[in-house]
């Protein structure tokens, strides 16, 4: 009887364990069930906008249209930066279906690393990758051929650049997305690149577009920019520094036209170049601006600013005679050279025959704080502010630091650097009223304001001995133009070697204007290393600024001011030679 009893309650106490299993899990179904409808009721109505946005995703897309960047034109509106039309190839690495036989075709297409796709199209968390940018039209239209789900093309713009190498340094470049890396492309960046648009499409599953919904934003199109440049000047520059520096075997090289009524720069070039439609191969060290980023001596090309200061100081006249005697000063430990004895000389015959010691005689006769505050005036020591990137100061040390050999030698252009621009700029005050030019290289609609430095009666003054150095008896014969009075000077210096000066390593510049009745341009050229026996100023850097002078007088129709007879070299005249 026990045992049936036992039984019993044995079987009872199973099936309640049953029963309780059963509600469990009818408990846990129930509530799944409960959670699957909430989860569906908040995604269906409360936040919806996720799944019609993922659903959205695989049929319409919100596509970048690219602005197309401004041009930049000379003042002719010749085109010297235009943006060009190209197909880069885009993928959606979720979308894509590829064989192997249009993998080993896409790869052969794009010129690309099987790997490299490969990689780019595992990149399953994106919805777009690049897999080549900027392909011409036709290349990238065998890609389409191709017909490969997920697959597409993107509309953008190459930079292109008709001149060249021609204008390298100062128009600079862009990189693959279109940016400014270097000169006037990076320093007017913002009113270049314009300001992109979006638009909203629909697209199939080979990622081509079969509707155009919307335009969500219009593009705004950059800027033109228009340059004080003149392309025919620029090219004639170019090709006559370019053949200077070969035939003497130069470093390097550069030369800057101004017009000295707007300070208009009318032509920048740089050597050596490089050619910025080629991006891939270009040398860091030849896409600098050296004449706005690399200063140097400018050696006796600064004299015309000691005696202009000596001149508006009272202490010496054109006339004034200075004893240069056997052609030697000696100050403290140092001593100064001239290239030959000339003994007495005038102040103008200094400037004629480029003499240190005369120079250094007048300046002597100077205090520190008005040579300084001259060569402050002009801008040395101060950047131009033309608008180039990488405009360097130069370096005009305080005056009260100055010991007596300094400031004699600063007088030649010893102690003190300069950039090209720098010094072309300088040169305004002699071309035109004592008034200094800001240098411009925006077409200028109106003149710019100019800061007066000098005298009239001194600029007048000081022109009359440029003039001098040009003619039989000066330093500078070759640089004649005929036809033209010229005025200018050369300079020949020794380059700075650590703390000292190197021999036999020379900076031969000259930087002239003409007409010199009526000054219309200033010219300044400077050769980097000239090799093979030549290196004086007056005989490689002069011929330059005679050939480019007189071949933009003539573009630009300036009347002659002189018997083209008259101003021819004669072939009999000895070379008067300079050196500091």
């Amino acid at each position: 009887m026990k045992r049936v009893l036992n039984v019993s309650s044995s079987s009872l106490e199973i099936r309640k364990l049953e029963d309780w299993r059963a509600y469990t899990l009818f408990f846990l179904i129930f509530a799944g069930f409960i959670g699957l409808v909430g989860r569906s009721f908040y995604l269906q109505s409360l936040n919806n906008g996720f799944l019609q946005n993922k659903g959205a995703s695989r049929y319409m897309q919100k596509i970048e249209i690219a602005p197309t960047r401004g041009m930049i034109v000379d003042r002719n509106d010749e085109p010297l930066a235009i943006s060009s039309p190209v197909e880069s190839v885009t993928a959606n690495p979720v979308d894509v279906e590829i064989s192997a036989i249009q993998m080993k075709r896409l790869v052969i297409l794009l010129d690309a690393d099987v790997n490299d796709i490969k990689a780019k199209l595992a990149q399953s968390k994106k919805d777009f990758v690049y897999l080549k940018r900027q392909l011409p039209p036709e290349q990238a239209a065998k890609v389409v051929e191709m017909n490969i789900p997920g697959v597409s093309l993107r509309r953008e713009f190459q930079r292109y650049y008709p001149a060249g190498e021609v204008f390298a340094q100062v128009i600079g470049f862009t990189d693959v997305d279109g940016k400014g890396q270097e000169a006037l492309e990076r320093a007017f960046e913002d009113k270049l690149r314009g300001s992109a648009g979006h638009r909203r499409v629909i697209h199939d599953k080979k990622g081509q577009i079969i509707q155009d919904l919307e335009s969500i934003r219009a593009k705004q199109n950059g800027q033109q920019l228009k340059l004080s440049i003149d392309a025919k000047i620029q090219y004639l520059a170019f090709r006559e520094l370019k053949k200077a520096i070969n035939e003497h075997h130069a470093k390097a090289g550069g030369l800057i036209v101004m017009d000295t009524v707007t300070g208009e720069i009318l032509a920048m070039v740089n050597l050596p170049t490089f050619n910025p439609n080629n991006r891939g191969k270009v040398d860091p060290d030849r896409t600098r601006n050296r004449t706005v980023t690399d200063t140097f001596e400018p050696g006796s090309t600064l004299k015309p600013f000691t005696i202009a200061t000596a001149l508006e100081q009272g202490t010496v006249k054109a006339d004034s005679v200075i004893q240069t005697a056997t052609g030697q000063m000696t100050i403290g430990k140092a001593t100064i050279h001239d290239t030959h004895a000339y003994g007495p000389l005038t102040v103008s015959q200094v400037i004629q025959k480029s003499s240190n010691v005369g120079a250094a005689k007048i300046a002597l006769g100077l205090s520190s704080e008005a040579m300084w505050n001259m060569f402050h005036q002009v801008g040395f020591g101060a950047q131009p502010k033309s608008g180039l990137p990488g405009e360097v100061a130069g370096r005009l040390r305080a005056h009260e630091n100055w010991r007596p050999i300094e400031q004699a030698t600063m007088a030649f252009g010893h102690g003190i650097s300069v950039s090209l621009l720098q010094l072309t700029r300088a040169y305004s005050i002699f071309a035109t009223e004592g008034e200094l030019r800001n240098p411009v290289l925006l077409k200028a609609d109106t003149l710019q304001e100019s800061v007066p430095v000098i005298s009239a009666k001194t600029a007048h003054a000081v022109r009359k001995m440029l003039e001098m150095v040009v003619d039989a008896g000066g330093t500078a014969p070759k640089a004649q133009v005929p036809g033209y009075h010229v005025a200018g000077k050369t300079g020949t210096a020794h380059k700075v070697d650590g703390r000292g000066y190197a021999a036999n390593r020379y900076i031969s510049s000259f930087i002239g204007f003409a007409p010199a009745s009526n000054p219309r341009l200033i010219i300044s050229v400077m050769i980097d290393e000239p090799r093979g026996g030549q290196y004086y100023g007056g005989g490689v850097a002069a011929p330059v600024f005679s050939e480019v002078m007189g071949g933009a007088l003539r573009m630009m129709k300036v009347p002659p001011d002189a018997p083209e007879e008259k101003l021819v070299i004669p072939p009999t005249t000895p070379e008067v030679k300079e050196e500091v």
